[in-house]
């Protein structure tokens, strides 16, 4: 790793740790932290040890359809290199505004070990697209079939939960025409160019539209892949569902394991799905901060009393900090990999 992408990872650390001290202060202010870690204590080990392994299959299952792909396509690669691939997407990602950071590291090691770098573009983009395109259909069949409880749960953060959803249908609006109407992109590219540098906001650089060019190119190839691979497109959207689920599931364990009960567990994952699609494309890192007050809010009326801030302690715990620890020591032991 050169000297910018180390100064690049230590200012997205510093910001991620500003963003998570602020984030546990505000968990924690005007708590009995001896209680809560008392109530943490008595969780069910048999359902914490439930919500771990959904925690590790959450990330993991998108390294098994990494290597389904790239097996499906011929690309010679192992299970766990391909897992070990995303977990280091999960680290950068939840470190890096938006998850931007995420794809390009897992691209960085697919092709030192060997994958070409065309067939693991072409996966990574398929991966990303099935992805944000399950969301988006998970969060409009809530929206279409589960209304008025939405509402009713997520109260004051409704409204987010529509500018999400709006965000996740755009990007997939935006990557699907990308993929089947580029003229309509380099259109709208050049239209755009053409006021930017005429408002001397930017300046005439072949050197923009050949990356514009690489970069619709490169989705070029995924529109060929998907229209010759469809069995393999069918199971990675079946494994994606699946894979979504075991992390909006986790929350219901939790609730079993504080020892509650009387909320039927579709309510539990449906709030979960909820709160996931509200907050997945904010630029903040890891949707920290956010995520915790909203999870606060919807949640109130199914964890009640203390159990509200140990649910949030234990479900973001085990889901998001615990699997970024294990992605940053997948990324130490990666790294110093030589073959």
């Amino acid at each position: 790793m050169n000297k910018k992408k180390v100064r690049e990872l230590t200012m997205n650390v510093g910001i991620f740790s500003v963003i998570m001290v602020l984030t546990f202060w505000s968990v924690f202010r005007n708590q009995d932290f001896s209680e809560i870690m008392e109530a943490i204590g008595q969780m069910s080990r048999e359902y914490l040890g439930t919500s771990v392994f959904l925690a590790v299959f959450f990330v993991a299952g998108e390294g098994c359809m990494i290597w389904y792909l790239l097996r499906g396509i011929g690309e010679w690669t192992t299970l766990p290199r391909c897992i070990s691939y995303s977990f280091i997407g999960f680290f950068f990602s939840g470190i890096t505004p938006s998850a931007t950071g995420g794809q390009p590291m897992q691209l960085y090691y697919m092709k030192r070990d060997g994958n070409s770098l065309s067939a693991s573009s072409v996966v990574l983009m398929t991966v990303a697209i099935i992805y944000k395109l399950v969301l988006v259909l998970i969060g409009i069949g809530i929206l279409l079939l589960w209304g008025a409880p939405l509402k009713n749960y997520l109260q004051a953060y409704y409204g987010l939960y529509f500018l999400g959803l709006f965000l996740n249908v755009a990007l997939v609006a935006i990557l699907l025409m990308v993929m089947f109407s580029q003229k309509t992109i380099r259109i709208c590219f050049y239209q755009i160019e053409k006021i930017m540098v005429r408002f001397r906001l930017w300046r005439r650089m072949d050197s923009r539209r050949e990356k514009v060019e690489q970069f619709l190119s490169g989705y070029q190839e995924t529109v060929v892949f998907l229209r010759s691979h469809k069995r393999l497109i069918g199971i990675t959207i079946a494994g994606t569902f699946l894979q979504r689920f075991s992390v909006f599931i986790l929350t219901y364990a939790v609730y079993r394991g504080l020892g509650l009960s009387g909320v039927a567990m579709l309510d539990i994952v449906l709030v979960q799905a909820a709160v996931y699609i509200a907050v997945d494309m904010l630029p903040i890192p890891g949707a920290q901060g956010i995520t915790e007050a909203m999870y606060r809010c919807v949640f109130q009326n199914i964890f009640l009393g203390k159990y509200l801030v140990v649910s949030v302690c234990i479900t973001r715990g085990v889901s998001f900090y615990l699997m970024l620890l294990v992605g940053f020591v997948v990324f130490c032991v990666v790294r110093q990999r030589k073959f």
